[in-house]
């Protein structure tokens, strides 16, 4: 089967690497691994932040004059036979596949389709009234966050349309990483200066403004709380006797912790806050590693004793599922879908979103029990590789668009 594939958000092909991107990349893959013959049939990124008056309706125009050329290309060849749309949204609509689908009579299918009723004004309601009109004329919307349904299901024909596709990665390289994991540790603390002795967390993510960078402000404010000294008792709680001491300890997250090696947090990423980032740590066992390859990643996840993200606004991430197939437990913010990636209490802890105190209390106990750590990280690792591996995306999407090419219906 020939598709047609878009992402307006980010363009598997773009240059920066984010979650977004990777999801596009694996999408496409799967596709092709079920034997289809999927083209990225444009780049054109319709993402509008909302501050630049008529952005929209340059992107309308930009997005008709795209559907006409190909439109021209498939009426002199074949049209392909079904469009796919990844992330879809009134900050990224799509304004080309929705027009051909019509033009040609072409299957619409759309992955990872989110609607806000409260963007049907202001300025995003044009980008707001062309999501909305796509999902609607979407023979299957695959749902990747759970989250996203309420939104997504007043606008389909039928609640059938709506299709649960598990977040995936290929599991195997994070498997075989966790299985190598004393000779990747010993490698990158010679590599970066760490002691073998020492707890390391790894962070995974990009370095930009907005929910990124508060997301590395709440991990600052939880590495403090961490590796907070425990109080020293004032003369005046000598003489109250312990009771009062106990109860000028209470809620210091550190308190208790002076038998552990202080941990050393590893982060990885880059972008243009990456200063500001830097400066939230200043002071601490921080080392900031920038971009790393997939393989050296791997390694990484594998190394580590502990993922830690606060995932303010994430749609899944990711990162937290590759840091699960190879074996490592995950504490990060309660939010979007990462409840969909993250099973609170079985492959590791999710703490309120945005909460710096419970975040630490949470890293803080697994840190202090290694034996449920390490059962946590056996059970992600076996929860990734039977419920998010590649190859059950290959057989459900392919299932899923040949019924659509034959009968127009998931």
């Amino acid at each position: 089967m020939r598709i047609a594939f878009y992402a307006p958000l980010k363009a598997p092909t773009h240059p920066v690497p984010s979650g977004d991107r990777r999801m596009a990349r694996l999408l496409m893959a799967a596709l092709e691994a079920a034997g289809h013959e999927v083209t990225l049939v444009s780049t054109l990124r319709s993402w509008d932040d909302g501050r630049t008056p008529g952005r929209a309706e340059r992107l309308a125009a930009l997005g008709a004059r795209c559907a006409d050329r190909l439109a021209a290309r498939w009426e002199k060849g074949a049209p392909p036979d079904l469009w796919f749309t990844y992330h879809l949204y009134h900050k990224a609509p799509d304004w080309i596949g929705p027009a051909l689908c019509r033009r040609f009579g072409l299957p619409y299918v759309v992955a990872e389709a989110s609607f806000a009723p409260k963007r049907a004004t202001g300025p995003f309601a044009p980008g707001h009234r062309a999501a909305e009109a796509a999902i609607r004329q979407a023979a299957a919307v695959v749902t990747l966050a759970g989250h996203d349904a309420e939104g997504v299901l007043p606008l389909l024909e039928s609640p059938d349309r709506l299709v649960r596709l598990r977040p995936f990665v290929e599991t195997a390289p994070f498997a075989a990483a966790a299985e190598q994991r004393d000779h990747h540790r010993a490698d990158l603390a010679a590599r970066y200066g760490l002691p073998l002795d020492a707890p390391w967390l790894l962070a995974v993510g990009m370095m930009r403004g907005g929910d990124k960078e508060r997301s590395y402000g709440i991990l600052a404010e939880a590495m403090a709380l961490l590796t907070m000294p425990p109080p020293q008792p004032s003369p005046a709680s000598r003489e109250r006797g312990p009771d009062s001491l106990h109860r000028q300890r209470r809620g210091r997250v550190g308190e208790g912790a002076s038998d552990l090696a202080s941990p050393h947090l590893l982060i990885v990423g880059d972008g243009p806050a990456r200063p500001r980032v830097e400066s939230l740590f200043a002071g601490m066992l921080v080392h900031f590693l920038g971009q790393q390859s997939l393989p050296d990643l791997a390694a990484l996840y594998a190394a580590a004793d502990l993922m830690v993200w606060p995932a303010v606004n994430e749609a899944y991430g990711m990162a937290l599922l590759e840091a699960q197939a190879a074996g490592l437990p995950v504490v990060a913010g309660r939010t979007g879908g990462v409840p969909d990636v993250v099973r609170d209490g079985v492959g590791g802890l999710l703490p309120p979103v945005g909460d710096a105190a419970a975040f630490a209390a949470a890293a803080l106990s697994l840190l202090r029990d290694p034996d449920r750590r390490r059962a946590m990280g056996e059970a992600a690792r076996r929860v990734a590789a039977e419920e998010h591996d590649f190859a059950t995306a290959v057989r459900d999407l392919d299932t899923l668009v040949r019924r659509i090419a034959h009968t127009g219906a998931p």
